[in-house]
């Protein structure tokens, strides 16, 4: 899990949930991702999945009302509405290879300038591979939204030129989300879709390990961009 505090780690799931068209297949992942099934609106209808076999709408359970035979991937217990299935692993995994998901949502260690997704290996000696149905999902939904901190713990980018650990997949990302902003991987670049918080155009691109374009947020010519809303104003007003 993120080193976010948890205010800052919902405000990004509120920021996901926003970008999720009603009716979609979503798969979401362990860690930061998970956090999406809680902030969806329940008065529109998703269809979430998890690799382990469910699919519906579910919100992370209450305290002492869990049910731990039903879990989402990163076996967090979870309540479930009405109409969900529960099916064989083996089932979900042909769902996910099958391009049946319309969106995924991962947690990444690197993403690359052209969309190259990195979060299953550090390549570390002492490191524990993990990769579950991330290689299947990252190649197999029609969109992949990536959740993350923007920097790595030794204060690196984590979007970078190329990526230096082990890929899950190459040219997959569609989008990602970092608690300093949302940026879309496009033919011509990375393209910054929003700035969160205090985040500044400069800082964000004094940290970033790629050249940006915020041509999306300023219009032609303008000199610095304004401060944006701080990430707790932009969570309640995507809550309204």
């Amino acid at each position: 899990m993120s080193h976010m505090d948890i205010n800052t780690r919902n405000a990004m799931a509120l920021r996901v949930a926003r970008d999720i068209p009603e009716g979609s297949y979503v798969n979401l992942g362990i860690g930061l991702p998970t956090l999406v099934a809680n902030h969806l609106p329940l008065d529109k209808d998703y269809f979430l999945h998890s690799e382990n076999g469910v699919l519906g709408r579910w919100q992370a359970s209450e305290p002492g009302s869990e049910d731990w035979d039903m879990i989402n991937a990163g076996k967090e217990p979870i309540t479930l509405s009405p109409g969900a299935a529960f099916f064989h692993h083996a089932d979900s995994f042909g769902m996910m290879r099958g391009g049946h998901l319309d969106i995924c949502v991962l947690g990444a260690f690197q993403v690359s300038a052209e969309g190259d997704l990195a979060n299953w290996h550090t390549g570390a000696a002492d490191a524990i591979p993990a990769v579950g149905g991330a290689m299947d999902l990252a190649i197999g939904a029609k969109r992949v939204f990536v959740m993350m901190e923007h920097l790595a713990k030794d204060g690196r980018s984590k979007l970078l030129p190329a990526c230096t650990y082990p890929l899950t997949g190459l040219r997959c990302v569609s989008r990602i989300y970092t608690e300093l902003a949302t940026l879309d991987i496009t033919e011509a670049g990375v393209k910054v879709i929003e700035l969160v918080g205090d985040t500044t155009a400069e800082h964000l691109q004094a940290v970033t390990g790629v050249a940006l374009d915020f041509s999306a947020i300023a219009p032609t010519g303008q000199g610095s961009l304004p401060a944006m809303r701080k990430v707790g104003e932009v969570a309640l007003e995507m809550q309204r």
